[in-house]
């Protein structure tokens, strides 16, 4: 897996010096290794973090521009909230930034049609010279009448041995039925099983009118699904796709959405693999990924990895209030697309930046110079989605004036033809204090969930400038629970404070 290590304040590669993390989200995994491991993260969790990168400014031929592509995923979070949940601080190498933050609301201004709005503000974080930057990106939210394209979707579920941890398949079963009871009459399915080897339980099957049979085939099709032998996705992910190729329906969204723990232990197991044996089903059809993880041992590198080459994203579900939240109040973002292969960049001014950093997006890095090269593979958004990127920004001393242009760029769902957006922002505009009441509440949480992953994360280079310790932390969100009254909120609260009592502080 991609570990982070890193130095300064981080919360678990200090405190876990053993390397008990290095084993993975094991259910024997404890927290702590003993008395001495716990010392040592109380001693290190609370340490101030240093600057991004203290006493070195960017000289004047280096690149001040930042591009990645888009991501929505959102698994990274959810499946550090059940570990964090069952007594366990998640592995490193399974937490990522963008997903915390990406997690969480955000109430960016929407544009209209496909497309993007953007919006860039942000506050002085406390360390001298450095401000915290937010780079907003939203998609429209699906019509109020429902109106969209029809979806095919073909799900790929896992039925091998390791599915048969109580409230795993069981899970899946749930997801897909309450899918299928809010899909509508235009759209269509097929089911495809796989564990030792795949088979294709249901064909591309038009759900047609209510009082039609097509959802009872469908609904009894799902009652069927046991659990079996060992996993061999590749053969589950190459039937997945040649069924959704034989079911394509032009004019409509053709996804595969793959239930599964991501446990591949026979056959290929390398999601590059994997995914190039069905390349041009993705780019001759259009197919996209949708990764939905379960089970408290979860292959988040190989979903992830699999959702990145399959032009998709990923979440990850430990209940059926989170399988409500995918598959009925998120439906429309997770069948649906507005932008295909979409990027950002950031263009910062060399007279009023003295250094910057991306928090976070470390795997979905592009070339500065591929940003308007439409071969170069971007990130796939539907409707209602919301895109955060936050940067450590070091301003020059009495810096004035514009501070950095961010542009979107991505191709019509449809046409495939090229639209760009853009947003800039001043250094007046960051001149508020980050954890002031007056600054806005969504920023603050913004920042908290980033500052949150990187402590979970063992850190990386360097701490992020500005970060404040696990306690501070678990005071933020109490207030931002109040500020918000948002139940995610709440959660997350309840995450941070869970990782507290682990390292106990």
């Amino acid at each position: 897996m991609r570990k982070r290590t890193g130095t300064g304040g981080a919360l678990i590669a200090a405190a876990l010096a053993g390397g008990l993390l290095l084993t993975g989200c094991s259910a024997e995994g404890g927290a702590f290794g003993g008395a001495a491991d716990s010392a040592r993260g109380k001693a290190r969790a609370d340490k101030p973090a240093a600057s991004v990168a203290p006493g070195r400014d960017r000289g004047d031929t280096e690149d001040y521009r930042s591009t990645f592509a888009l991501d929505v995923d959102t698994a990274s979070y959810g499946y550090a909230r059940r570990t964090l949940a069952e007594g366990r601080l998640p592995d490193p190498g399974t937490v990522r930034p963008e997903e915390f933050v990406n997690s969480f609301r955000q109430n960016y201004p929407r544009p209209e049609g496909n497309g993007f709005s953007v919006t860039v503000d942000g506050a002085r974080t406390g360390d001298d010279g450095w401000r915290l930057m937010r780079v907003g990106l939203a998609t429209a939210p699906a019509p109020a009448d429902g109106e969209r394209r029809p979806a095919a979707l073909t799900f790929v579920i896992d039925i091998s041995g390791s599915m048969a941890e109580a409230g795993r398949l069981d899970l899946v079963k749930k997801s897909l039925a309450t899918l299928t009871d809010q899909l509508r009459a235009d759209d269509s399915i097929a089911l495809v099983t796989f564990s030792d080897e795949a088979r294709t339980v249901l064909p591309m099957t038009r759900l047609g009118a209510a009082e039609d049979s097509a959802r009872d085939r469908i609904h009894d099709a799902i009652d069927t699904l046991e659990p079996t032998d060992s996993t061999n996705l590749d053969a589950g992910i190459r039937t997945g796709y040649a069924t959704a190729v034989e079911g394509v329906r032009t004019g409509a969204t053709n996804r595969v959405v793959l239930l599964s723990d991501a446990l591949a232990n026979t056959g290929e197991t390398s999601a590059d693999a994997i995914l190039e044996r069905i390349a041009d089903a993705r780019r001759e059809h259009g197919i996209t990924l949708f990764g939905v993880g379960v089970g408290s041992d979860y292959g988040d590198e190989l979903m992830e990895r699999l959702a990145d080459k399959g032009d998709g994203h990923t979440t990850y579900v430990s209940s059926p209030a989170d399988a409500r939240k995918v598959f009925v109040r998120q439906l429309p973002a997770n069948v649906d697309l507005r932008a295909r292969d979409a990027k950002a960049q950031v263009a910062f001014d060399k007279d009023t930046v003295a250094d910057f950093r991306l928090l976070g997006y470390e795997n979905r890095r592009v070339a500065d110079d591929d940003f308007r090269d439409d071969r170069v593979d971007g990130g796939e958004v539907g409707p209602g989605h919301t895109v955060t990127a936050l940067y450590a920004v070091k301003l020059r001393e009495g810096a004035e004036g514009r501070v950095a242009t961010a542009t979107v760029r991505w191709l019509d769902p449809e046409s495939r033809a090229p639209r760009e957006a853009a947003g800039t922002v001043a250094a007046s505009a960051l001149a508020g204090d980050l954890w002031a009441g007056s600054t806005a509440p969504r920023l603050r949480l913004a920042a908290t969930a980033a500052y949150f992953a990187h402590r979970l994360g063992g850190g990386s280079d360097a701490p992020f400038p500005g970060e404040p310790s696990l306690r501070e932390l678990d005071d933020q969100t109490r207030k931002l629970v109040s500020d918000t009254e948002d139940a995610d909120v709440r959660d997350l609260a309840e995450s941070v404070r869970q990782a507290r009592d682990l390292s106990g502080l």
